[in-house]
């Protein structure tokens, strides 16, 4: 404001010495104040934006999005605050868990302005209010945990950081709404500890599940060997059935096949020549029979008379002839 007023004052001083004429000089001076009191008068606050107006250093309204009228030399735009939601990095702090180990943790605040007149007049540096809360907080929660614990309750820290922010950030105009734990960093010694608890734990894994697999290949193994033997002894069963059923069956064809040729022989044997034909049959496989005896071994049987082939015919043919039909009868 300062500054504008005094360009003012200095074109008037130029237009005094340019013109010589003091009419001249107070129309410039006037113009030139009416300008500056127009655009002293009128504030344009970008969308998303909250300036607070203070009229004779007291607090007077916050001006909106838009186009805004002040009283120019009497009200001064003293803040201006962004309402959209801001990250805000908090710096990496060293934490002591319950099992007194350090551990490093960095987080990240998304906090929002909802009250331009506490923001103003609430604190001083809300930035840094809620930076320092944050961390204390930060240490309170994770001293409540082991260090294992920590790893695996990150929702629980950062929901518990968030309610303390909120909860102290009402009475400065924040709303603090949510934050992150970006990184959980122990020593290194912890951490060399921490990698060979976890290669121990994996090859633990390994080792039951080779077993498990092992145990499920035997006992497939041995599922498929019993099946196979089950199919083996099933096929035994029946190929066994199927070879007495097949040998009954012969033996039936056979003695089927013999019983006909007996009674075909007996009916032959009862026509008129049948009895001279049987005769001749006997005496010709005796004959035969005689001559195979040197072919087929050393050792020759031999009747008492040889050229009573007749008696051994005769013999042959009484029986024969007591199976003829009707012959039992008699």
């Amino acid at each position: 404001m300062f500054w504008k007023v005094l360009v003012a004052a200095i074109l008037s001083i130029a237009a005094a010495f340019l013109t010589q004429n003091t009419g001249i000089t107070i129309a410039t001076f006037l113009v030139a104040m009416i300008v500056v009191v127009i655009v002293e008068g009128i504030r344009v606050v970008p969308q998303q934006s909250a300036w607070v107006v203070e009229r004779l250093g007291k607090f007077h309204q916050t001006l909106l999005p838009g186009l805004n009228l002040i009283v120019p030399f009497i009200d001064r735009v003293s803040y201006r605050h962004s309402l959209k939601e801001v990250p805000l990095d908090v710096p990496e702090q060293v934490c002591i868990t319950k099992d007194n180990t350090q551990l490093a943790v960095d987080g990240i605040i998304y906090f929002q302005v909802i009250d331009p007149k506490l923001a103003s007049y609430g604190t001083s540096d809300y930035v840094l209010a809620i930076t320092q809360l944050a961390q204390t907080a930060l240490r309170s929660e994770v001293g409540k945990m082991e260090l294992d614990k920590t790893f695996e309750s990150r929702n629980e820290i950062n929901h518990m950081v968030v309610s303390v922010l909120d909860e102290a950030g009402r009475t400065w105009g924040i709303k603090v709404l949510r934050y992150e734990i970006k990184s959980l960093t122990p020593p290194e010694s912890i951490l060399r500890a921490m990698q060979a608890q976890i290669t121990a734990e994996r090859e633990k894994r390994a080792l039951i599940a080779k077993s498990e697999g092992q145990r499920q290949q035997e006992i497939n193994i041995a599922d498929g060997q019993r099946q196979a033997a089950i199919l083996a002894s099933e096929g035994d069963k029946q190929s066994a059935i199927n070879k007495a059923q097949g040998e009954a069956t012969a033996i039936t064809t056979v003695a089927e096949a013999t019983a006909s040729a007996v009674r075909q022989v007996a009916a032959a044997i009862g026509t008129d020549g049948g009895l001279q034909a049987a005769n001749l049959k006997v005496a010709e496989l005796y004959i035969a029979a005689f001559g195979n005896l040197a072919k087929q071994g050393n050792t020759l049987i031999v009747p008492s008379n040889l050229t009573d082939v007749s008696t051994l015919v005769s013999s042959a043919m009484t029986v024969l002839d007591r199976t003829r039909p009707g012959a039992a009868a008699k």
